[in-house]
């Protein structure tokens, strides 16, 4: 049985862009969890049996949009706490890029997303954590790049 290729967690990465031209991107320090959700937005509607109008309907989805979320834990580092900070307090959505590096190629999508929220966690004698949450703001563009 052939075993799956697979990736480590750090080659999950978020990078915040910047607002030269062209846009530098960096991935901002202290995360050590982070979660990219892929989601499909569906819309119903109930297909009747034209045959047998007394059977039950089926329910038929249709595709009506596609949103990209990042949820990330970690530290709270002194070196990122402001790019964190400025993306949140933006209005306007913020130029991101997110990897997925496998052994054998990277997948790579960039676009716009908003900073939902961040949430700093400290007890007393222990280290702050920080929570991130962001959401998409129009299409995630999809490459996909062989490693060499």
């Amino acid at each position: 049985m052939a075993k799956p290729t697979t990736m480590k967690g750090g080659q999950v990465r978020v990078l915040i862009g910047n607002d030269e031209d062209p846009i530098v991107y960096a991935a901002p320090c202290g995360f050590t969890e982070r979660s990219v959700t892929l989601s499909k937005n569906l819309e119903e509607v109930v297909i009747p049996d034209c045959d047998d109008p007394d059977a039950v309907d089926w329910v038929g989805r249709d595709a009506s949009s596609l949103s990209m979320a990042i949820s990330g834990e970690g530290v709270m580092a002194e070196q990122s706490v402001e790019t964190w900070l400025d993306a949140w307090e933006n209005p306007n959505s913020v130029p991101v890029k997110v990897e997925w590096g496998f052994p054998n190629k990277t997948i790579t999508w960039t676009g716009l997303m908003h900073v939902e929220s961040i949430e700093a966690t400290g007890a007393n004698g222990q280290r702050v954590r920080k929570s991130i949450s962001m959401q998409s703001d129009g299409e995630m563009a999809r490459v996909v790049t062989p490693n060499a």
